[in-house]
């Protein structure tokens, strides 16, 4: 509906004297295409039936569903598509209505954090799950609690799970496919070609409505005003409808214009460079949400969840063919006594930070041994380390400094030390470029600890030198 409303085309329909008319675009319009049998050139019968109620009330109209029709009669009219193609339509349609409990059906990708929204199930109970959005994106199996008032069956979050999956993806899809593309290069090429072609109709019907209109006001008395009045208003009104969907014409063919039917060699190229940029490309921000919906659908049938622990749980990825990947996510927990080895963990930060390290490098240590802070799945951080050697009531030395120590070298404050001078006055000549000096990639200013350069400062404090450069090659120079 959007691509025709967007290329100014409209749809013939049927007004309520049965006369043949054309209108704007509408999803119902469309929709009625679509399931409409006729298209395929089939003939059927029988797609709606009575439901029958009480005696003294008429019976209910109601469509049959699915395609479990009486009567249907294959090639009958010409077929604007084949009937694989129609069933395929009609299977994309079902699905894309969210009708858990009775159809299964995933929906449409919409904008929502969750990932895998439509294809989860649940491993415990094989009911679908749904999305929750309060507390956080969380997979929930409630299929029993709605039907039976039982307590939920799961509930699982979902970032995790989504980040694995989403590598799992990322590795399936990493070879470039270049078939696939041709194929859809080809697909696209027949749409806009068809989309032209419905242009080039439609322009051939505004002209003959122009041109009934431009004979009918010739053939007008002049005498009577009030009918050539309005035959000259349906007469502009044909020619402005017909100009417009010239320029839309006009404009849409421009783009096209230079496309060449086939794949070079400078298109393969970057196709294949860009399976090892289309990890980039997902983690652009730029990238909507339920494009990245779409795209796990391609390949991505379902995925079951079952939680195997508290804090991790089992991943189960079927895939179209149906081939499956298992995985074990590690899940976040709201406690450190949550965690299955929290006891060990405990143990051996009291027994690292008796030897005198420090919470950043017992950090390291910890996460090389395979532990992990309660709300991170992959490390654990320095201050849940803190947390548990100050329960056990364990201080240690607070590092002196994060710079580590330069031979022959003199940071700004040591040497505002050593000459009794403002470290500001030192960074405000070398933000004006004045003082220039060796800078380390951290950013910290050194300076030659020597007699010579400590002097020259001096000298420009008193201002008996106005700018001094002691960089390396400058200085030896």
């Amino acid at each position: 509906m959007r691509t025709f409303v967007k290329r100014g085309l409209t749809l013939p329909r049927l007004d309520r004297h049965g006369d043949l008319c054309w209108r704007r675009p509408t999803v119902s319009s469309v929709t009625s295409i679509l399931k409409n049998p006729a298209y395929a050139g089939t003939f059927v019968y029988g797609r709606t039936w009575q439901k029958p109620r009480r005696p003294d009330q008429r019976p209910i109209k109601s469509r049959r569903s699915g395609m479990d029709w009486k009567i249907v009669v294959r090639d009958k009219y010409p077929a604007y598509v084949s009937w694989d193609t129609f069933e395929k339509i009609q299977a994309m349609l079902r699905d894309n209505r969210a009708e858990y409990d009775r159809v299964k059906s995933r929906g449409i990708p919409r904008d929502g954090a969750a990932l895998l929204h439509g294809i989860t199930w649940c491993g415990e109970c094989g009911h679908k799950m749904v999305v929750r959005y309060k507390g956080g994106s969380q997979y929930v199996c409630n299929h029993l609690r709605t039907r039976h008032g039982v307590p939920e069956c799961q509930c699982l979050r979902a970032a995790a799970i989504d980040a694995e999956v989403a590598k799992a993806f990322l590795v399936a899809v990493a070879p470039a496919e270049i078939d696939a593309l041709s194929k859809a290069r080809k697909a696209q090429r027949q749409s806009e070609q068809a989309l032209r072609h419905a242009e080039e109709q439609q322009i051939q019907r505004l002209r003959y409505q122009a041109s009934l209109a431009e004979r009918q006001f010739n053939r007008a008395d002049p005498d009577n005003r009030l009918v050539t009045g309005e035959l000259e208003r349906r007469w502009e009104a044909a020619l402005l409808e017909l100009r417009r969907a010239e320029e839309a014409m006009a404009q849409h063919a421009k783009p096209t214009a230079n496309e060449r039917p086939g794949i070079d060699s400078t298109l393969r190229a970057k196709v294949i460079s860009l399976g090892n940029r289309l990890p980039e490309l997902w983690a652009d921000p730029t990238t909507r949400r339920d494009h990245r919906k779409a795209l796990l659908r391609c390949l991505i049938e379902k995925v079951v969840l079952r939680r195997s622990a508290r804090d991790s749980a089992e991943v189960r990825i079927v895939w179209r063919g149906g081939a499956t990947t298992d995985l074990a996510v590690m899940l976040p927990v709201n406690a450190l006594a949550a965690l299955p080895r929290h006891a060990e963990m405990e143990r051996r930060i009291c027994e690292l930070a008796g030897k005198g390290l420090h919470d950043d490098e017992i950090a390291d240590i910890l996460t090389k041994e395979g532990h992990r802070s309660p709300w991170r799945g992959d490390k654990v951080l320095p201050p849940t380390v803190r947390k548990v050697r100050l329960s056990h009531r364990l201080k240690i030395t607070r590092q002196r400094t994060r710079w580590r120590t330069v031979p022959n070298r003199l940071s700004v404050m040591q040497v505002a030390a050593r000459l009794q001078l403002p470290a500001i006055w030192i960074y405000r000549q070398i933000r004006s470029g004045r003082l220039l000096t060796q800078r380390e990639a951290s950013g910290r200013y050194l300076f030659p600890d020597t007699p010579a350069v400590l002097h020259a400062i001096q000298d420009m404090r008193n201002r008996r030198v106005y700018s001094l450069d002691l960089r390396e090659d400058q200085h030896d120079a």
